[in-house]
């Protein structure tokens, strides 16, 4: 098939018409077993057993990849290769929704402490579309052809999930796909579709530092280097970084997330140890941030007179940029879908995200885009955004969406008759 036929904005949506109610109970149950039972990154043995499951029960090919990664290949004669990336981890939140479903779980954080986890970025309404979409596209063959190579990611919050499944050989077990997509619920209402040209979402840096001194009585500070007082200035020191470092009107964010020290009020410690999370927009402006925070631990020290403070890599995002051409089909299948009024054209936010690597490393495009969670109408105060206790997201509303914004954009890269 001509592929200006095939990208065409209602061709490229014919396949979202496939969804109807009736496949809406089952997605529900999916999403409350999925929604009431969180596993944190690197830890989802139990979600990726039932993945695993319910492909098989579509009569789609599994194999594992990068630890608890799940690829299905859902092969449907000739024609296009496609890839659509849903994740599988939840956070370490313990969940206040107050939803029937809520979870109750617990999980154990890499330093041994045990936290309630919750699915608070909407990863489970991400494999329920995921899944029903498969269901959908299994069931309708006459409808397409190509193959889809569905990506169930772990660890997406820790942006180690998608590379792990690169090195563990995905692009070699899984057939190349001419394009990548994904999509990501947000506090949005179900109606209404985000989605850009170009880096989309910022970049990520992630960092553990220690800052070392010397400890002391509380009644002798004067024979301390007290790290106390030396984070506290860097602390107020890092906030300018972004006021006064970064042009204005970039979307650069710089967190200080942790601050850890002492053991009594009386004591003096050795140490205290800070967590950053740094978000940039482009590769230009992450380098200028990282390496003025590099500058202000380094001289804050030696004005304190400590000991060079020891920095840790948590984490490191890659971009995630939308292939202009591409991104244009898929907006427009969108837009036929939702209506061009509900399909914005801005997505850029200031979060982060790891799908970038799949398709970077084997230079393919890449479209992400993100939809609605809720009922239409709801007050913009009454939609609690995602990584909140609070994030409870109407599943009625916001799987038909989603499984209609994934139908519309598969439906721009396999063939789809007229």
């Amino acid at each position: 098939m001509n592929r200006s036929a095939r990208a065409a904005g209602p061709t490229g949506a014919r396949l979202s018409r496939l969804w109807d109610g009736s496949r809406l109970a089952a997605s529900l149950s999916v999403y409350h077993r999925l929604h009431a039972h969180p596993e944190l990154s690197g830890q989802e043995h139990r979600t990726a057993e039932f993945v695993e499951a319910r492909l098989a029960d579509l009569g789609i090919e599994t194999f594992r990849c990068g630890g608890t990664g799940v690829v299905g290949l859902l092969r449907n004669g000739e024609g296009p290769v496609v890839a659509y990336r849903a994740d599988l981890d939840g956070l370490p939140i313990r969940e206040e929704s107050g939803v029937p479903y809520a979870s109750t779980d617990q999980g154990r954080l890499p330093d041994g402490s045990v936290s309630g986890v919750m699915h608070a970025c909407g990863h489970d309404l991400h494999m329920t579309v995921a899944l029903a979409a498969a269901g959908v596209l299994a069931e309708n063959r006459a409808a397409w052809a190509g193959t889809v190579v569905w990506i169930f990611q772990p660890a997406e919050e820790t942006a180690a999930g998608a590379a792990a499944m690169v090195e563990d050989g995905l692009w070699e077990k899984a057939p190349r796909p001419e394009a990548v997509l994904a999509q990501h619920v947000t506090s949005l209402p179900s109606d209404q579709v985000r989605i850009g040209v170009g880096n989309v979402m910022n970049l990520g840096d992630s960092w553990r530092v220690r800052l070392r001194g010397r400890g002391a009585h509380g009644a002798r500070p004067h024979e301390s280097i007290d790290p106390i007082v030396l984070g506290a200035h860097l602390v107020t020191r890092l906030q300018t970084v972004v006021s006064r470092q970064v042009e204005p009107g970039s979307p650069a964010v710089l967190t200080v997330g942790t601050f850890h020290a002492g053991t009594k009020e009386n004591i003096i410690p050795d140490e205290a140890t800070l967590s950053l999370n740094i978000r940039t927009p482009d590769a230009r402006t992450r380098e200028t941030v990282l390496s003025a925070v590099q500058r202000m631990i380094a001289a804050e020290a030696t004005a304190s007179g400590a000991p060079t403070p020891r920095i840790e890599e948590i984490s490191r995002f890659p971009r995630c940029f939308n292939a202009p051409a591409q991104t244009g089909e898929v907006a427009a299948a969108l837009d036929a879908v939702f209506g061009s009024d509900n399909v914005a054209r801005d997505l850029r936010a200031t979060g982060s995200e790891d799908v970038g690597w799949l398709a970077d490393a084997i230079g393919v495009p890449l479209v992400f885009w993100m939809f609605g969670a809720y009922r239409p109408g709801r007050e913009p105060g009454d939609m609690p955004s995602n990584h909140t206790p609070h994030f409870a997201p109407d599943p009625g509303y916001a799987i038909p969406a989603g499984v209609r914004a994934a139908l519309a954009a598969l439906g721009t890269r396999l063939d789809v008759p007229s």
